[in-house]
């Protein structure tokens, strides 16, 4: 078995472990699910140290064929797009579990669901093969839907059926544009990045564009981009914090990767449609950062601010151009430490209070100084400041789109501010002002919650402050994705 299959079907074999376990053994499941979530962990950190990010090729492949006539198989690779991206889902699953100390309700069948959601995440990252992709896209659904519906709030019965229903009417058109690709040859050593390629290049134009709308619908929901955003507020709202760490930091990266994927393959269909992603993208950063602005509960203004903050991925995406490619996925990373950090410390607020009101807090920075700071240092990177990982990657981001976009800047300014004007208010609310008598009580971060809190914001400050191994690990990739671009496109 390669280090792909063992760091993909570990969380799967601790799932397996913990179906054996009795329920009434909490303390078991407990240690089985957090063992395993940290040995996939620890399998990501053994690759990282084992990639080279000067070799832009597929690395530690594994293909093994599953139906020849049809050309599928159970091809694994990593790249400079993947490999962050594994690291964050380790990551941040393992502080999902941390943050998950609280659940006390069917606490086994909830930390199966959880192992099951990281075995379909790293699946739909190491997928090397687009009908396995496709399976794992789809495993992810499983998990959540029980997450929010059977653990959610009081609305959490109609939080996931919009999630399903909005997941499985984008999957549909997902699945109508990988049929039409599968028509082509796509038997290239197991490689999806390069079938694709060969797929794009045997296609008319026209196709090319449908193709791309079909994929923009799929991925879209997930990314979200407006208006297939609909499901997302109520589904954080409604989810359990620790679920919404993975739901924003780690599944709207899906959308993301899945398209710049896509986009890459598909170049002329994205240089014909460049001018609708970048409207949507700047619709979307506006519109997202205005909602979240108008927000009283805390959750609902996290969730709307994550359509604004993945509206500069997109941004980056349509850009297509190094830098600008380059900004989306340092995004993506950026986006998935900051918003988990932000939803894991609200959902411990939540454990103590009982509201999301913004309205009810008020000098929290006397009774809670450690949780004061974490959150200081996590809405300082949501607003971008330098120092901190969101400054790098919107620097990218809005390099890649001035270098053809100029006149639209002011946009992405204005973005900018009211991320900057809700945060501020946030901080204001939250850490200023004389203490209510309901908060003069709250306990402050225990242990395992300044654990789980802190590696985030340790990563949010380090990755700002030491950018240069980061950027690297994607950058020669990124290279090589610019230069198919610009081959196909000119």
């Amino acid at each position: 078995m390669g280090i792909l299959s063992l760091l993909l079907w570990t969380p799967a074999v601790g799932a397996l472990l913990l179906v054996l376990t009795p329920s009434q053994n909490i303390y078991i499941v407990r240690l089985l699910a957090h063992l395993f979530t940290m040995l996939a962990f620890l399998a990501s950190c053994f690759l990282l140290a084992q990639y080279d990010p000067h070799n832009p090729a597929l690395q530690f492949s594994e293909y093994f064929p599953l139906n020849p006539d049809l050309g599928n198989a159970y091809a694994l690779g990593v790249d400079g797009l993947s490999m962050p991206m594994l690291m964050l889902a380790t990551l941040l699953t393992a502080v999902t579990l941390l943050a998950s100390l609280t659940i006390s309700n069917s606490v086994k069948g909830y930390h199966i669901c959880i192992l099951l959601l990281e075995f379909g995440l790293l699946g739909v990252f190491l997928a090397q093969d687009w009908a396995l992709f496709y399976i794992f896209w789809e495993v992810t659904l499983i998990p959540l839907f029980f997450l929010i519906g059977r653990w959610g709030g009081k609305r959490r019965h109609a939080a996931s059926l919009n999630f399903v229903l909005y997941t499985m009417a984008g999957s549909v058109f997902m699945l109508i544009s990988l049929l039409a690709v599968s028509r082509y040859d796509l038997q290239h050593g197991g490689s999806l990045m390069t079938s694709m390629q060969q797929a794009g290049q045997d296609m008319p134009l026209y196709e090319q564009v449908l193709v791309l709308i079909g994929f923009l619908l799929g991925f879209g929901v997930k990314l979200p981009i407006f208006p297939l955003h609909g499901w997302l507020p109520l589904a954080h709202v409604e989810a359990p914090s620790p679920v919404s760490i993975l739901l924003s930091g780690v599944l709207l990266k899906m959308g993301a990767y899945g398209l710049l994927r896509v986009v890459v393959m598909l170049p002329q269909a994205a240089q014909l449609l460049q001018p609708l992603l970048i409207f949507l993208a700047l619709f979307g950063m506006l519109y997202g950062g205005l909602l979240a602005w108008r927000q009283s509960n805390l959750k609902a203004m996290v969730a709307y601010s994550s359509i604004s903050h993945m509206g500069i991925v997109l941004l980056g995406i349509a850009s297509l151009n190094e830098v600008g490619l380059n900004g989306a996925v340092l995004q993506m990373t950026a986006h998935g430490l900051i918003a988990g950090a932000l939803f894991l410390l609200v959902g411990l607020l939540y454990q103590r209070t009982q509201t999301l009101d913004i309205r009810e807090y008020s000098s929290l920075l006397q009774v809670m100084p450690r949780f004061a700071l974490m959150m200081i240092l996590t809405l300082f990177a949501a607003m971008g400041l330098p120092g901190f990982v969101g400054f790098i990657a919107e620097l990218h981001a809005l390099i890649g789109f001035l270098q053809k976009w100029q006149g639209l800047a002011v946009f992405f300014g204005i973005s900018i501010l009211i991320t900057a004007a809700y945060s501020i208010r946030t901080l204001s609310l939250l850490f200023t002002g004389p203490v209510k008598p309901q908060m003069q009580v709250l306990d402050d971060l225990c242990v395992s919650e300044l654990v789980a809190s802190g590696a985030l914001v340790v990563c949010i400050v380090l990755l700002g402050l030491l950018p240069a191994r980061w950027i690297d690990l994607s950058a020669t990739t990124i290279m090589q994705f610019n230069n198919l671009i610009k081959l196909r496109v000119l």
